[in-house]
């Protein structure tokens, strides 16, 4: 999990995951989601933008558009929903100088809650992608 954003060559990753995977295969990849209500509420002290560490930085709309220029279908995605709350921990401290726990609960529950509704505005979301 959360690899994709740390790697220097991601076209060439992607080439040799559909090089290794049998018509059919599947690969799974999970991402912080930059489309997030945590990542709007926090902006730049978003700490999954973790700079310099992550390279790239994904939404919903790029991994589908990654996925399929490698020859590969999105078949699902699912939600990572402690990260919601992971992320916003780490994003009180880097905003405020100190972790506030509550605001972190709070930002959370908010950004889960409203990925109930739409599951790819999770703060990380696992995309399963399929070799065509």
């Amino acid at each position: 999990w959360h690899v994709l954003e740390h790697v220097h060559d991601l076209q060439g990753y992607l080439r040799q995951f559909h090089a290794i995977l049998a018509p059919g295969g599947r690969l799974l990849i999970a991402v912080p989601n930059y489309t997030s209500h945590d990542a709007k509420v926090y902006g730049e002290y978003w700490a999954a933008y973790d700079v310099p560490r992550h390279l790239y930085h994904f939404s919903p709309k790029s991994m589908d558009i990654l996925g399929r220029a490698h020859g590969f279908h999105l078949a699902d995605t699912q939600p990572m929903w402690f990260d919601s709350f992971y992320v916003s921990m780490l994003s009180e401290q880097y905003r405020n100088g100190s972790a506030n726990i509550f605001g972190a609960v709070w930002n959370g529950l908010l950004s889960n809650l409203k990925a109930l509704f739409n599951r790819k505005k999770c703060s990380s979301v696992i995309y399963v992608f399929v070799k065509k």
